[in-house]
């Protein structure tokens, strides 16, 4: 063993396994005090990125947790390091490939050699410990054609301005426009893979859902997941939702979601404000509950939409995916509990969130024949 990778093996000895700040310092000075070390460590940490990797984690996931559990400092640290592995990485998937380009800008350093080596080291306490995770490994399906990228840049730009309008009434015409062309996107999909030779299957993407009020959010991710096609299922202790589903319609599922709770975000702080206007002070219990009646009414007037959309002739062709759907859910998730609320207890919360939910709703629109 060369002196270098020896000074690597003793930190990694007394800061990684040791689990103590006086281990993590004792770490931490062997590090700072071997410049030519660099080099191994850095390597080290690229092993224990690929670990991570073949425990199911994916880089979204990674910087996720590491923000919850640690300092911005150490996403920075993260992301560069997930920089630097996936160049030697193999590919794997335009999701994942997308997920490196969202990755934070990061960095190579972090203050001084002891604090550099102190803040690598906690990184790499965490990645050592992470368990093993459901595999999301993509499988083959036919790529997106040119119609397809111009329907979802549509969509995405509807909800964009759905976002940013101030008008309730303007969101809402805006929402159900994106609704009625994911809907028809998600038809047309279907129609294609049931005609093509190699028939397409269920995959399945991580969505964040962070705290605080997750527990709603969760429920309202879930309710977006079933209106289009998909099924959820919410991991709470790493703050995600796996949803598992087709292609497209997990593109919808993304957006929308996304769209809802800022919609949600926005009308909950003008709710709150005329509250806090009003003499009220306690904003938690209006807040848990303003969000879970929101996500209990979108998802009943979702449902009511969904039962009036598809012609009859095309239900043999989503029963057949639905029932894919299910079988993968059930091969990645053998034990599942549904997802409920608890500590819903304003009721000036929950009447706000159902308003809220009503301005947002998806109105009905022409079937899909």
């Amino acid at each position: 063993m060369t002196s270098t990778a020896s000074t690597v093996e003793r930190a990694f000895g007394a800061a990684l396994y040791d689990g103590t700040d006086a281990g993590l310092d004792t770490g931490a000075s062997l590090l700072a005090a071997d410049p030519a070390a660099d080099p191994e460590l850095a390597r080290r940490g690229e092993e224990f990125l690929a670990g991570a990797w073949q425990r199911g984690w994916q880089p979204a996931d990674v910087v996720r947790l590491v923000r919850r559990e640690l300092e911005e400092a150490h996403v920075r640290l993260a992301a560069a390091l997930i920089r630097a592995q996936a160049g030697r990485d193999r590919p794997r998937g335009h999701r994942w490939a997308a997920q490196l380009e969202a990755l934070p800008e990061g960095t190579t350093r972090a203050g001084d050699r002891f604090s550099h080596a102190t803040a690598l080291l906690e990184l790499y306490r965490l990645l050592l410990r992470l368990p093993a995770l459901e595999p999301l490994e993509e499988e083959p399906r036919r790529t997106s054609g040119p119609a397809a990228t111009r329907m979802l840049g549509r969509i995405r730009a509807l909800l964009a301005k759905a976002e940013a309008t101030g008008y309730p009434e303007e969101a809402e015409a805006l929402s159900a426009k994106a609704q009625e062309l994911m809907a028809r996107h998600s038809v047309d999909e279907a129609l294609l893979a049931a005609e093509a030779p190699a028939p397409d299957t269920p995959g399945a993407c991580r969505i964040g859902v962070e705290p605080p009020y997750e527990q709603a959010k969760a429920v309202l991710l879930d309710a977006v997941a079933t209106a289009n096609h998909c099924r959820a299922v919410w991991n709470e202790a790493f703050a995600f939702s796996t949803v598992v589903g087709f292609e497209a319609d997990l593109e919808s599922v993304e957006l929308l979601y996304t769209s809802l709770l800022v919609q949600a975000t926005h009308a909950m702080t003008r709710a709150e404000a005329a509250q806090r206007a009003g003499g009220r002070k306690r904003t938690k219990t209006f807040r848990q509950s303003f969000l879970a009646a929101y996500a209990h009414r979108v998802g009943d007037r979702l449902a009511s939409v969904v039962e009036t959309q598809v012609a009859q002739d095309l239900l043999p062709v989503l029963a057949t995916r639905a029932v894919a759907v299910t079988a993968r859910l059930e091969r990645m998730f053998p034990e599942t509990t549904a997802t409920r609320l608890r500590g819903v207890s304003d009721a000036a919360g929950w009447t706000e969130g159902a308003r809220a939910a009503d301005e947002a709703q998806v109105k009905a629109r022409r079937r899909l024949e």
